[in-house]
């Protein structure tokens, strides 16, 4: 069953629980002479542990914990009738109340670790439980940034792991690229011995809007070897393949067709974090290295020498500041951007207004005094009780009638590269009207030319690749989260070279162009050039 609960748990259903389970027994080593000690911290209905007991032999004494009652008898009734001679001992309550408060006793008392681990930890950012249980558990585990629940609990089950002991563990694949999970992979690269893992992308093995990824590791003193890792993705190529279902299209590599009509690419290779245990995890092979090996050969810089990307303005009070429409003109209104005016190269015409009150005086930002402003002075003086609401402004000492993010004034006019957050393919565009970006774009500034390079690249089908390979993040769908971590490390070929100033003067024309309706021919060459910017032949996408 896949159903999912309020506190973030989401169950497994059972084809992956036997997945998991089959690949925890091929990593451990028998248990002799005693029985095994197996975990589950996170229950739900008992799932994961009957498809690990059901490929063992011998005695064992279940452990586990659970915070829904109904579910904790559920899966007590079930592993009861199913495996009457196991020892279980199964507790009410959340296992990192265990880790935190009675660490140094063991777990339940026992000071002995646990031989096998299984496990599909709930997804709840700390901000959700509370800020001292959070700081508490950011202190016991090193977590920093933010963090989700099941961070502490990949950290906790790694402690009590015995040394030669094997664990699967079932995450959120952002685990492996996001900065709030950094630290969480440091202590899995630097306190166990990862075996294999499996980024199972977009094929929708749970009814939840996860994106599920499998980790299978060993206790820290199992021999090292390489970690291996595969992706799948669902692709548009012809297939090559055929499977039952994704589980099993794991077997093959290459484009895999499913009875329902999906295809899915499978990749293997192996587990690259760039030499860095807190680094993203991605795939590496022989042929994404060279390939990533001709880029950096032919890259000059990356956007982040450009400038400094920026989450656009965050008002707090979007009804007030940028409402769908005004009633009325104001000398305090701007031209605001939005992602529904996003277009690659030349978005649509701003439909959109912001009253921001923000300006420079002798090149510092400042608040405006709205006694130079009568009209928007007294529009937002009908809106006072709403602004002051926001308490957090007033005690920073901030104007009441202030926007919380506005970023600086002095950047609006120049032209700006702006992007949108999620999409299927890149939507980069040049702001060339003075726009202020509203909060669900992102932007930058820098020298023009460069703005007008990065354009090319960040909206080819290159880039697209580059993304795939180096950071290894999509979500359903093919579509790609296009957030400051990972555009400020797009490459950039030599603004000086020949191809990159045609790159320049095409994207200007295409620009011009747009004005009167789509160019794909000219389009298609600029994305052409990118690819031998790099040093590389055209790939279809």
């Amino acid at each position: 069953m896949a159903d999912a609960k309020s506190d973030g748990v989401t169950y497994t259903p059972r084809a992956l629980a036997d997945f998991v389970a089959g690949r925890v027994v091929s990593a451990a080593v028998p248990v002799c002479g005693r029985a095994a000690r197996i975990l589950d911290p996170a229950v739900g209905h008992g799932e994961l542990l009957l498809a690990l007991l059901d490929r063992l032999e011998g005695p064992v004494e279940v452990y586990g914990f659970e915070t829904d009652p109904l579910a904790l008898a559920e899966a007590r009734a079930r592993l009861s009738k199913e495996y009457p001679e196991a020892v279980l001992s199964l507790r009410l309550g959340s296992f990192l109340d265990h880790v935190l408060d009675d660490f140094a006793g063991g777990l339940f008392g026992v000071a002995s670790p646990y031989d096998l681990i299984i496990a599909n930890p709930p997804y709840v950012r700390t901000q959700i439980i509370g800020a001292d249980r959070a700081q508490q558990l950011a202190q016991q585990f090193g977590l920093t940034g933010r963090v989700d629940l099941y961070h502490a609990f990949l950290l906790g089950m790694a402690k009590v792991l015995a040394p030669d002991g094997a664990a699967g563990f079932i995450v959120s694949n952002r685990f492996m690229t996001t900065k709030g999970g950094a630290s969480a992979r440091a202590g899995m690269v630097t306190n166990l011995r990862l075996r294999e893992v499996y980024d199972l992308g977009d094929t929708k093995l749970f009814d939840a809007a996860v994106l599920p990824a499998v980790l299978i590791a060993r206790g820290p003193e199992a021999e090292p070897s390489v970690s291996s890792f595969l992706s799948i993705y669902q692709t548009k190529a012809d297939p090559s393949h055929t499977a039952a279902d994704p589980i099993a299209a794991l077997g093959h590599n290459g484009a895999v067709a499913l009875p329902d009509g999906r295809t899915f690419l499978v990749q293997h290779g192996t587990l690259d974090t760039g030499g860095d245990p807190a680094g993203v995890w991605r795939l590496a092979s022989a042929g994404v290295e060279s390939w990533l090996a001709t880029v950096a050969k032919h890259t000059w810089g990356t956007f982040r020498e450009i400038g400094k990307t920026r989450v656009g303005i965050k008002t707090c009070a979007d009804k007030v500041f940028v409402p769908k429409s005004w009633d009325r003109e104001l000398e305090l209104h701007r031209p605001l951007t939005t992602h529904h005016t996003a277009q690659r190269f030349r978005p649509e015409p701003p439909n959109r207004k912001v009253l921001y009150p923000h300006h420079l005086v002798d090149g510092r930002k400042q608040t405006v005094d709205l006694a130079e402003y009568p009209a928007s002075r007294a529009y937002l003086e009908e809106h006072r009780e709403t602004l002051e609401g926001r308490r957090y402004v007033i005690e920073a000492g901030r104007q009441w009638y202030e926007i919380w993010v506005p970023q600086n004034p002095a950047d609006w006019p120049a032209p700006k590269l702006v992007f949108r957050d999620i999409s299927e393919q890149p939507t980069f565009w040049m702001d060339l009207e003075g726009t202020v970006v509203n909060g669900d774009c992102y932007w930058l500034t820098g020298d023009e030319d460069l703005l007008w390079l990065a354009l090319g690249v960040a909206n080819s089908t290159f880039i697209e690749r580059f993304y795939d390979l180096r950071f290894n993040n999509k979500l359903y769908a093919g579509r790609r989260r296009f957030i400051t971590q990972y555009v400020e490390q797009f490459p950039v070929p030599d603004p000086t070279s020949s191809t990159a100033r045609a790159i320049v003067a095409a994207c200007r024309v295409l620009y011009a162009r747009l004005a009167d309706g789509p160019d794909p021919t000219l389009e298609r060459q600029i994305d052409e050039m990118v690819w031998t910017a790099f040093g590389l032949p055209v790939e279809e996408i």
